[in-house]
């Protein structure tokens, strides 16, 4: 008799994420994550969220009733799907309650909500992972939700219009991703730890060290005290150029 193909469609509430903010005890089961833009062990289900973070609904009925009837958007779409994941720097909107959250990395929580005003709900900050040619000499930005963007060039000889490099930032409208921004990973710029011992911890770009493999490079960064701290490569995320271009919990910078 030939097995089941294919992973588990169902999460025990003990093994998940330990920074659910879950009742593990009392039930046992858990909402998994749908295949998406975040890993399991980096994103809230969008039912977790509406019941357990916003506190919205009592039950799991409640919220998957409130996310059915499209009353939740995620980065300007409507998302109906109760087992959607939300991760790093995603934007959450309640139209009828008039409010916007993004989820931003925390030294206890890891991913909180963060209450944001209406206006930064139009954009989105999304980190480079990788850059690839594609057909007719244009730059394909691989970034870190998931999502891929296109850049013209006029000469693929010649691309002027290719300045970005992997690990900047480009701010992307909502929700139709355009870019209207580009923050580079270099000396002076705002980052914030996304990862590691400092995680959630923001300060301006010092250095950044060289190195043969980018996981064994580090970069150092200064808080607004002016206490340095070092950060791995690959866990820093630039949310700014002279001042964050995103809304932070009041005393982070």
């Amino acid at each position: 008799m030939m097995g089941r193909m294919g992973g588990s469609r169902h999460l025990k509430r003990y093994p998940a994420p330990a920074f659910w903010p879950i009742r593990r005890k009392e039930f046992k089961w858990a909402v998994k994550p749908s295949p998406g833009p975040h890993p399991v062990e980096a994103c809230l289900p969008l039912q977790v969220v509406v019941r357990d973070v916003l506190g919205l609904a009592e039950a799991s009925r409640e919220a998957r009733i409130i996310i059915a009837s499209g009353e939740v958007k995620v980065d300007g779409r409507v998302r109906r799907d109760r087992r959607f994941p939300l991760g790093l720097m995603d934007v959450l909107e309640m139209p009828k309650l008039n409010k916007a959250f993004r989820l931003i990395p925390h030294p206890i929580t890891y991913l909180h909500l963060h209450e944001v005003p209406l206006s930064e709900a139009g954009f989105k900050l999304c980190r480079i992972e990788d850059k690839t040619t594609v057909s007719g000499g244009h730059i394909q930005l691989n970034l870190h939700d998931g999502r891929n963007t296109l850049i013209r060039v006029a000469d693929p000889r010649k691309p002027v219009e290719d300045v970005y490099r992997t690990m900047d930032v480009v701010k992307l409208s909502l929700p139709d991703t355009l870019i209207m921004d580009h923050y580079r990973l270099e000396p002076g710029a705002v980052a914030i730890a996304v990862g590691g011992k400092n995680l959630g911890r923001v300060g301006r770009v010092v250095e950044v060290s060289q190195a043969l493999f980018k996981e064994r490079r580090l970069v150092v960064l200064e808080d607004r005290k002016g206490e340095k701290f070092t950060v791995s490569y690959p866990y820093v995320f630039v949310i700014g150029r002279e001042q964050p271009a995103i809304s932070l919990p009041e005393g982070w910078w």
